[in-house]
């Protein structure tokens, strides 16, 4: 008992000793503002374009295997908002492990399906092996997306050499790369 008192005291007296000022090393900025963000990318800037059809998938049994809320490449489904993700699947034809140039992790630009749809993805997932040249967008059943896309657009984002453009990837509030 005598030990929790001593335990107690020694941290009131550490508290007490602290000032209120902050230190020098917490006022030193790590992370800079939003508005020196810089896009990396757009999307009007793509390199090499591959023309695939694009439908929409959820994470249910029906539409995957037997484990739903994980992705081929071991990341986990948020199950109630998978669309927040912004993750997508590629047939077997287009990812590295089966030939293809497309790796799990890379950041693919989609265009030509709609403005809710179009933009930045991750690839995550593999389709069946009986599908080709196609993609398949992670949606939750309540987004209410169905369809079938053909004539889509798809890129691999790229980032300039680290000569042309310096970027700090240390983690920030904004998760992204910032500019330094």
């Amino acid at each position: 008992m005598i030990s929790i008192f001593v335990a107690f005291a020694d941290e009131m007296a550490l508290l007490k000793a602290e000032s209120s000022e902050p230190s020098e090393e917490k006022t030193e900025a790590t992370h800079r503002p939003p508005t020196y963000i810089q896009k990396v990318q757009s999307p009007d800037e793509l390199p090499e374009t591959y023309t695939v059809s694009a439908t929409v998938y959820f994470p249910e049994r029906s539409q995957t295997d037997s484990d739903p809320l994980t992705t081929a490449d071991g990341s986990k489904i948020n199950p109630r908002n998978p669309k927040k993700h912004r993750w997508i699947a590629l047939s077997r034809d287009m990812l590295s492990r089966w030939g293809g140039e497309i790796q799990y992790g890379d950041s693919i630009w989609v265009r030509g399906i709609s403005d809710e749809l179009d933009g930045m993805y991750i690839v995550r997932d593999t389709m069946n092996r009986r599908f080709r040249n196609r993609i398949d967008i992670l949606v939750g059943r309540n987004d209410n997306i169905m369809g079938r896309w053909d004539n889509v657009e798809i890129a691999r984002a790229e980032f300039p050499q680290e000569e042309e453009l310096e970027l700090d990837f240390k983690p920030s509030y904004y998760g992204l790369a910032m500019s330094k």
